[in-house]
């Protein structure tokens, strides 16, 4: 079926307005499923609520800036791991250094213990 878009936006607006316990009346009245108002409302709040060629246009529209926002993605997650790796790293460094320092000073005090060996 399709569906104007006066007809999205007014059983939108009526099922946000109903109470909870009415809005499966409205549903089941308009013989629609809670899916088609969640993608009315999302269509509407990304003002792409029209008739026409407009809304044939969008899918295309989105489909590229589908691939660039999952490129855009990707890339702040690869980010992120790299960020968290060298942090890991930079911490391990550290880890390691505070070990060399603290053996390099055991090794000197186990030096000076030692009793005088007698010739």
């Amino acid at each position: 079926r399709a569906f104007t878009a006066e007809y999205k936006l007014a059983i939108v607006a009526e099922y946000e307005n109903a109470p909870n316990g009415e809005k499966g009346a409205i549903l089941r009245r308009e013989g629609l499923y809670s899916s088609h108002v969640i993608e009315w409302t999302r269509a509407r709040e990304a003002g792409r609520l029209g008739g026409g060629p407009a809304e044939s246009a969008a899918p295309a529209t989105r489909g590229r800036r589908s691939a660039e926002q999952i490129e855009l993605e990707r890339l702040r997650r690869q980010n992120e791991k790299l960020i968290s790796d060298l942090a890991k790293t930079r911490m391990a460094l550290d880890i390691m250094g505070k070990a060399h320092a603290l053996l390099e000073e055991l090794s000197e005090s186990t030096d000076e213990d030692r009793p005088p060996t007698r010739s």
